[in-house]
């Protein structure tokens, strides 16, 4: 009743297009073309002697005429039916997935390992995109059924699957990157970057008799620990190619353990240049992998990074 009321309220004053005849029965019409407009009246009363809620009452009643009325207002209808919820966006693209999925769940798939790799967005960046606090437990069902749209065989997916699953894709998809390669310059040699804690090692590697170089020194001079001599030749050592290539290289930053470690990744990478098919044994040693251990740093009212002062009761 109070919306009916509300609708009789916005609808006051009711003014017919056409003349009034002297009739009893007096139609209102309105042309196709005619537009809802929102009038104002100063008097309650019409010509008629009647109010216009009982006019509107005798209209109302009128079935033929009610189809003729002109709407003086008219309250909008919002775009989304999802308009009054917390997460209007996401819940027409719930939606739209959800049909998707019951109107072309039966068509042929393909394997996982088949189909192409997509990254996905995750949850946090899809609440980033589209600006709503997204429950977890809504948007795992919803990546659920976007994934299973994604098996279909891509040469009959529809375009409107396509459309529904673009929203939670990534612009950037990772898995289409391929790494650059490192091409072998006109004299031979391949060149390879490796850093360890604040240490940056750049070496070349060109085939020879075994000679190493370190800042113009040789290995001996630049560390003087067996272990960092062992750990900067730990790729050409477990691959047996301490005598089949020469090393030039260039150390800066950090200590002498840091700049052996990274010396060694530096020279694995130029090695896997040269001889690609060592690219699996070296990253098995854990020569191709990067350490990213630091120095924790000193923490205010602490001693160290973590000890702590000595407690004293007096």
């Amino acid at each position: 009743m109070s919306s009916l009321r509300y609708g009789f309220r916005c609808l006051r004053d009711l003014r017919p297009i056409v003349p009034r005849q002297p009739s009893s029965s007096i139609p209102i019409r309105i042309t196709a073309s005619s537009r809802a407009h929102r009038t104002y009246a100063t008097t309650t009363d019409g010509q008629d002697g009647l109010s216009a809620f009982e006019r509107l009452e005798q209209a109302v009643e009128d079935s033929d005429a009610t189809a003729e009325l002109q709407v003086a207002y008219r309250r909008p209808m919002p775009v989304s039916p999802s308009y009054f919820s917390r997460h209007t966006e996401f819940n027409d693209s719930f939606v739209l997935v959800q049909e998707l999925a019951r109107k072309y769940g039966r068509l042929p798939t393909i394997a996982p390992g088949q189909a192409q790799r997509v990254a996905w967005k995750t949850k946090e960046q899809y609440r980033l995109a589209i600006g709503e606090a997204v429950k977890a437990r809504d948007f795992a069902t919803c990546i659920g059924l976007v994934k299973r749209l994604n098996q279909i065989h891509p040469d009959i997916m529809p375009e409107e699957v396509q459309e529904g699953i673009r929203p939670f894709k990534r612009d950037i998809n990772v898995y289409l990157n391929t790494p650059r390669p490192i091409p072998i310059d006109k004299f031979g040699r391949s060149h390879g970057v490796g850093r360890r804690k604040s240490s940056i090692a750049r070496a070349w590697l060109v085939e020879g008799t075994g000679e190493v170089l370190i800042n113009g020194k040789t290995l001996n001079d630049s560390f003087g620990r067996v272990h960092d001599r062992v750990s900067a030749l730990w790729g050409l050592k477990t691959m047996e190619r301490m005598d089949k290539y020469n090393v030039w290289a260039l150390v800066e930053g950090g200590g002498t353990t840091g700049q052996a470690e990274a010396l060694a990744m530096a020279i694995a990478k130029a090695l896997a240049v040269h001889e690609p098919a060592l690219k699996t044994p070296l990253r098995k040693a854990g020569c191709l992998t990067r350490d990213a251990r630091k120095v924790e740093r000193k923490k205010p009212g602490h001693v160290k990074a973590r000890k702590m002062p000595a407690w004293v009761k007096r």
